[in-house]
């Protein structure tokens, strides 16, 4: 056995086998891929080999569409018959609000031209006839995807690793990982089999490999804790059932009727497919427990559970509703075996934290589907330092280490038992909360404020009617404008015409210092650093050039900095922070960093009347000057008290109104919201919610992490020349400049439909309807009482009073590009003195 390898794979699944074979063909050498096992011994063998293309998720929708291309690619390189069924999907709706999902994904799929048609009931009918119809309001086709053998597919990426030089190496188990400061020092043994059993042999070995990539499938759990690192990664079970053939299909193929697509009838909760002249139903049921949620016993090797079909008894009954000829037909096989899931249903692809040179490709739940593109993807990670798309949606690292095993399982079970619900963008959904409140919660919740959940946070979406049923926000949600719309539009008036108050606790807050921090901080962003009591705006590059993340830099002395960034991604900040601060010490001197995210509350106070609202509460020998401009400019920060709580004020906001962040100490909170809340009424105020908050920012242009700002485009390319000081070399920027601009970020005014909004993931299409460009936020605009969104065009679109198109809920709207920030473009409200 080879000892010393660039990279190391282990898992011998789909997923792992693309990994190792994409490597190689991206140009890497010395690849190595190791299963404990058989190659597709895991979850791939029991897979029912499902490639649906629908994924409401930019990221994931290319990862998907890349793997059905490349699939249908591995033949003519590997000699290889995958066994690639292209028969088609066909997602039927049961109702209105079904198809309307259909159009909000249709408009995504056109971002990762992906084909699509829809269909009428009586369509569906003339062309299968055996899938009943007459309950239906329509379904969604893709006619280029379908099934595929997993084990065949993985055979073939395999044979496709080795032609292209990979070693593959089977009945081999990781037992330690050691990272020695350059590589990783990789303990392995030798398995072998003992009475059914796979047992460990007193065979040891050790692989040196720069780079590590774990695709352990079911077992991520045990992956973990020889990292010593959290993966919420867990199985859940997930039944099928094999019918004999059903006479009444045999007859049908036999009289030359097509294979059936994959059918899907997410309002029933499970897909069918074609087998053998019967059918395969998979339902996605309630009440399907997590498995192995502390690891896989070492027993359990290509085995499967207990078929429990009183559990997914409603989905059989669905399934002969809809096929009717499959009432009388018996059932040949069944499968219950462990499919992992993640929180959120994305997998977890990208660097490890705390970790270097180690990569996860953990808990997919679409295994087949992902498997291909995850693996080109990566690869291009790895290879080249960054995806040509944004990863971070999948990142490792969106959960925290506050992340346990008993919120991983609750989640995880959650998430498999809404793969068919309907996927609302304002969605909410309820296991494992509250979790994480600041103290104010229980005063809000009072006061009608209906949470989200933020990185494990509850933070408050809008403030519904105090007497709501509990049922009142699941109720609200719609595709269009749910009733939740009334309330954020009162809340963002509130704004641009009183005051409002949000809660924005969340945040990421870092404070960076130490005699290297200044020189540090200066490499690691693109803008100047501020002055002592003041404020900057300003990017942390990628090494390929992209943005990596957004800071607000408070300078609180000339060593010390106080860092804020977006309140969903803590972990993935900090992990970046420390390990540029571990590369550069050496060069820059002593840095000290500090994770103070749950030691500060933060209360955002924005509008006309928010200065008259904090001069109520403020302590000072003058409070009628002490927010004036003279004292307290703005883009600056002072050290204020507001009745007897110590505040670190910043004079900036959000909205794009006057408006301060009142950053205080969190045993706090509750007593500097019982000072505010007379004063906020005594003024007109209102409490304000995250959803009245991102359509006011829109308003501004301001951008945002995870939507505007991500790894695939630069600053220069979401129109920030303002805050990259090309005077000074920082870290990406020669990567920065030679990328140019491929595309460019603008706002857009819409004159939509009255019923609904965009939601940030609509295509643009120019006037004569070709492909434009995609919005990456969406919102209604209270200043201009019409649709607003902010998105990514070709740059030769980009000018200002550009005419374009832009898709919601089926149709084209008319969308012009207009300046930036269209709402107080010369900034005078938020500069106005008092």
């Amino acid at each position: 056995m080879k000892t010393h390898v660039r990279a190391l794979v282990v898992g011998g699944g789909a997923v792992g086998t693309s990994i190792a074979y994409h490597l190689a063909k991206a140009g890497w050498e010395d690849v190595m891929l190791l299963e404990r096992d058989e190659l597709t011994s895991g979850s791939t063998w029991h897979a029912a080999g499902l490639l649906p293309l629908f994924n409401m998720s930019f990221a994931t929708t290319h990862i998907h569409k890349y793997s059905v291309d490349f699939y249908k690619s591995l033949e003519a390189e590997t000699g290889l018959n995958a066994g690639f069924s292209i028969c088609g999907n066909l997602r039927m709706a049961q109702t209105q609000e079904r198809m309307d999902e259909y159009m909000l994904y249709s408009s995504v799929a056109e971002t990762a031209d992906v084909y699509h048609e829809f269909l009428t009931p009586n369509e569906i009918k003339e062309r299968w006839p055996l899938v009943r119809t007459d309950d239906l309001k329509g379904a969604l086709f893709h006619p280029q995807d379908g099934y595929i053998n997993p084990a065949d597919v993985t055979m073939a990426m395999a044979k496709g690793a080795r032609q292209r030089g990979v070693i593959i190496e089977r009945k081999w188990q990781v037992d330690g990982y050691k990272w020695t400061g350059d590589h990783w020092e990789v303990t392995v043994t030798k398995m072998g089999e003992r009475g059914g059993n796979l047992v460990a042999t007193e065979e040891t070995t050790v692989i040196h490999a720069d780079h590590v990539v774990t695709a352990t499938g079911n077992h991520a759990q045990r992956t973990a804790k020889l990292l010593g690192i959290k993966i919420p990664a867990i199985p859940v079970e997930h039944q099928f059932i094999v019918t004999e053939p059903d006479p009444a299909l045999v007859e049908y193929r036999a009289n030359g009727g097509a294979e059936h697509p994959v059918l899907r009838d997410a309002d029933a909760k499970w897909y069918v497919r074609e087998e053998r002249g019967g059918w395969i139903l998979g339902p996605y049921e309630r009440g399907a427990p997590a498995r192995f949620q502390y690891g896989v016993p070492d027993s359990f090797r290509a085995d499967l559970f207990p078929l429990d079909l009183e559990r997914i008894e409603e989905e059989y009954m669905a399934m002969i509703h809809r096929i009717p000829t499959s009432e009388t037909v018996g059932l040949k096989d069944d499968f219950n075996g462990p499919i992992c899931y993640t929180p959120d249903g994305n997998p977890l692809v990208g660097p490890a934290p705390g970790l270097r040179n180690m990569w996860l490709a953990e808990g997919f739940s679409f295994g087949i589907t992902a498997a291909g593109g995850t693996g080109y993807y990566l690869a291009q990670m790895m290879v080249n330092g960054e995806a040509e798309i944004d990863m971070a949606s999948l990142d490792p690292k969106r959960y925290g280490s506050w992340m346990t095993t008993d919120y991983a399982v609750k989640k995880n079970e959650e998430c498999y038992e809404h793969v068919f619900i309907l996927h609302h963008p304002d969605e909410e959904r309820e296991a494992a909360r509250p979790l994480r409140t600041s103290p104010v919660y229980d005063r809000q919740k009072k006061l009608g404020a209906q949470f989200g959940q933020v990185n494990g946070w509850e933070r408050p979406n809008y403030y519904g009617p105090v007497d709501a049923p509990s049922s009142f926000d699941h109720d609200s949600r719609s595709f269009r404008r749910g009733a939740w719309w009334e309330y954020a539009v009162a809340e963002a008036k509130a704004v641009r015409e009183t005051a409002g108050l949000i809660d924005a606790t969340a945040f990421t807050k870092h404070i960076v210092k130490g005699p290297g921090a200044t020189a540090f901080l200066d490499w690691f962003t693109t803008n100047k650093l501020p002055k002592v009591g003041r404020i900057n705006l300003t990017y942390a590059l990628t090494e390929a050039g992209t943005t990596r993340t957004e800071y607000t830099i408070v300078r609180l002395s000339e060593d010390e900095y106080y860092l804020v960034s977006a309140g969903a991604w803590t972990d993935y900040d900090a992990d970046y922070l420390k390990k540029c601060i571990e590369d550069k010490e050496a060069e820059f001197g002593r840095i000290e960093m500090q994770n103070v995210t749950t030691q500060w509350g933060v209360f955002a106070i924005a509008g006309p009347k928010s200065r008259d609202i904090l001069k109520e509460v403020i302590k000072d020998v003058d409070p009628e000057t002490a927010l004036s401009n003279k004292r307290f400019p703005w883009l600056s920060a002072r050290q204020i008290e507001l009745g007897m709580c110590p505040v670190n004020a910043i004079r900036v906001a959000y909205t794009g109104e006057l408006g301060w962040e009142l950053h205080h100490p969190i045993e706090m909170q509750n007593y500097l919201w019982d000072l505010l809340m007379p004063a906020m009424e005594k003024h007109g105020g209102k409490l304000v919610g995250a959803r009245a908050q991102n359509w006011l920012r829109q308003e501004k242009s301001y951008r945002a992490f995870g939507t505007e700002l991500g790894r695939d485009a630069t600053p220069i390319e979401a129109d920030l020349p303002r805050f990259v000081d090309l005077g000074k070399e920082f870290n990406g920027k020669a990567a920065m400049e030679k990328i140019g601009v491929r595309s460019k970020c603008v706002t857009l005014l819409i004159d939509g439909p009255a019923d609904a909004d965009p939601w940030g993931k609509e295509a643009l299409r120019d006037l004569d309807g070709n492909y434009a460009g995609r919005l990456t936020s969406g919102g209604y605009s209270v200043a201009f009482g019409k649709q607003i969104g902010m998105g990514y065009v070709k740059p030769a679109l980009a000018e200002i009073g550009t005419k374009l198109k832009v898709k919601i809920m089926g149709e084209l709207w008319d969308a012009t590009i207009v300046e930036d920030s269209p709402y107080d473009p010369t900034n005078a409200n938020i500069r106005i003195d008092g």
